[in-house]
């Protein structure tokens, strides 16, 4: 785990843009579509090695492999898991979560007038029917192979890889398996342990995904704070099960809000769930800190102590928007936080992954670029 001892240092939240031939190949892999499976993998290895390099010549000293192997950060899992069957969307009658559900209370007619932005994808819907088990560990293997391979030839500072949470992961796979939901969400945990061990045990720092946290909340309109708190504690529990064995230097736990483009009117607040947050076995907290939702919420740090020996890394650049946030804002955001919390415990991230959130890749990278200048401005004052 890094900790800026003489500079901000810089990371990011995750996805990246793929190259388009990679990207064709990936989503008609996830689709059971034909591709070339040989092709695939030497387009897979070739695109880590290019934007693991591509990461560490801009000055991001916390890299990952740009999640390319994955059609977006939840739906890989259904890859990795035994234990559901694929049905169509129409065919499913349980219960399913949609994290734009608090928004549609307000703004029916917003979501109508719109094209589609969140859906369920046309690759059916994953019901959970039998015991759940990790099924991905080739795949697992590949993704190690390619990031340490990459991450060697470019001689970066830290490699982080991601994975997703029970909690999440439960948003998108309705149970009819599971006699509650705490069973299903701690058999989640059991299953995905596989694969937050292997990475650690890779020599990676393990990156857990948990949009679930915040943006639960924005599904489950009918729930208050005090319901809601409880609701998301027991899904950290399920989490800290899967953890049990990584000691908490190894883990990073990144957080945001749905990170969809819309309203996010009645987002639960940041206070509301910070000690939830910082009840997980890490000691690293990415957390959204940029976009017009949240950026005024670094005052709960005021108060809010972070967890003896953790970092913390807000969002200073976003994905709501394609402007290229200014150096010198990115300065003036992460001197905020250096001084709540201490410099040498805060790193400069993003609200979210960047990857297929703005408009083009050519964003992405300048945002990026912004971000370590915004942050070796913020170091020459700061140090």
């Amino acid at each position: 785990m890094l900790y800026s001892e003489d500079r901000i240092l810089t990371t990011h939240a995750g996805s990246l843009p793929r190259p388009d031939d990679l990207r064709k190949m990936v989503v008609a892999k996830a689709a059971g579509e034909d591709y070339d499976e040989a092709e695939f993998q030497s387009s897979l290895r070739d695109a880590v090695s290019g934007v693991v390099k591509q990461q560490a010549d801009i000055g991001i000293d916390s890299v990952n492999d740009g999640e390319f192997s994955k059609i977006n950060f939840t739906n890989y899992v259904r890859e990795r898991l035994g234990g559901f069957e694929k049905r169509n969307a129409q065919d499913v009658t349980t219960y399913q979560l949609d994290m734009t559900s608090r928004d549609r209370v307000k703004f029916q007619g917003y979501f109508e007038a719109i094209p589609p932005r969140y859906t369920r994808s046309n690759m059916g819907v994953a019901v959970c029917t039998g015991p759940l088990t990790y099924i991905g560990e080739d795949q697992l293997k590949a993704d190690l192979a390619n990031f340490k391979a990459a991450s060697e030839a470019a001689g970066v500072t830290e490699a982080y890889l991601p994975a997703n949470t029970p909690g999440t992961i439960e948003h998108w796979m309705p149970n009819e398996h599971y006699r509650s939901d705490e069973e299903f969400v701690f058999a989640i945990a059991d299953a995905m342990r596989v694969e937050y061990e292997a990475i650690v045990d890779a020599g990676f720092l393990l990156q857990i995904d948990d949009p679930d946290l915040p943006d639960g909340w924005n599904c489950l309109p009918e729930m208050g704070v005090k319901e809601y708190q409880k609701y998301a504690q027991m899904r950290v529990e399920a989490l800290n099960h899967g953890l049990r064995n990584i000691d908490p230097e190894k883990v990073r736990l990144h957080v945001c809000w749905g990170s969809f483009h819309g309203p996010h009117y009645d987002d639960i607040a940041l206070a509301d769930i910070i000690d939830i947050i910082f009840s997980v076995r890490a000691l690293s907290f990415s957390i959204e800190a940029s976009n017009p939702c949240h950026e005024h919420e670094w005052n709960v740090f005021e108060t809010a102590k972070l967890p003896d020996g953790a970092t913390l890394i807000p969002g200073v650049i976003g994905h709501c928007s394609d402007f290229i946030e200014h150096p010198d804002l990115v300065a003036e955001r992460l001197i905020r936080y250096a001084e709540l919390v201490g410099k040498e415990n805060v790193l400069a991230g993003t609200d979210c992954g960047l990857g297929n959130r703005v408009g083009h890749e050519s964003i992405c990278w300048a945002k990026l670029e912004s971000m370590v200048e915004g942050a070796r401005r913020a170091s020459a004052k700061l140090w």
